[in-house]
């Protein structure tokens, strides 16, 4: 039996809807500048030539119905409501066809951003992790198998805080759609079980404040849900 220095971190994880056994989350990966609208709004050109990323680590997990902390360190918080995907075989250098059969579920998210941190970082072109990953800052709801779900086409994503839409798009808004995704993040790495990929957010991005209740859905998923504590 392997000795450790101390108690290794606990395996973050997620329901999936139906189903007693949980999926076990290895890498989180976050697709940027997804759809037309949201990267208008934040002042940047579309790329459609190829999707761009960054990563949170699974600490950053709260599952869908908790309470996050306002993130230290920030004053200003955004939602992000995303589309997510969890693999659910090994997939490198795919193909489209490839990648559409590792996909093993899709559920909502929410992509909790440190906007004013993300700024800073830009604005002297440094990495963004600071605003991007976080205790929590990965908001997951429960998973639904893909077989269940269908072909992912026009559904409706959106996203309330306190009862009033604030996100309302459809998913074949995104400017690359989840094979073409898949197929290029696995030309970098060896994708599998385990690792999720959130695909991007529509506009009506905005702060959040401590006493915020945010829900989130898309049309034939578990919603996601959390509320805004104060912070710590």
């Amino acid at each position: 039996m392997t000795a450790y220095l101390f108690e290794p971190p606990k395996i973050q994880s997620l329901p999936v809807e139906g189903e007693e056994a949980r999926y076990p989350v290895a890498r989180i990966f976050c697709v940027g500048r997804n759809y037309a609208a949201h990267a208008a709004e934040m002042g940047n050109e579309v790329d459609r030539e190829a999707p761009f990323y960054f990563t949170k680590s699974p600490q950053a997990v709260l599952e869908s119905g908790g309470v996050l902390p306002y993130p230290p360190g920030s004053q200003d918080v955004h939602h992000e409501m995303e589309f997510v995907v969890a693999l659910g075989a090994p997939v490198f250098k795919a193909t489209r066809d490839e990648a559409e059969a590792a996909v093993f579920a899709y559920g909502c998210g929410l992509d909790m951003t440190r906007r004013d941190l993300q700024q800073a970082a830009k604005d002297k072109r440094r990495p963004w992790d600071l605003g991007k990953d976080g205790e929590g800052m990965a908001v997951l709801g429960p998973l639904t198998r893909a077989e269940i779900f269908g072909p992912v086409r026009d559904q409706r994503i959106y996203l309330g805080i306190n009862g009033e839409t604030r996100q309302d798009a459809r998913l074949d808004e995104m400017i690359h759609d989840v094979p073409a995704i898949i197929a290029n993040l696995s030309l970098y790495y060896h994708l599998g079980p385990g690792d999720i990929i959130m695909t991007g957010t529509p506009a009506g991005v905005g702060p959040v404040t401590a006493g915020d209740r945010l829900m989130g859905e898309i049309e034939g998923l578990a919603p996601v849900s959390v509320e805004i504590g104060p912070a710590q």
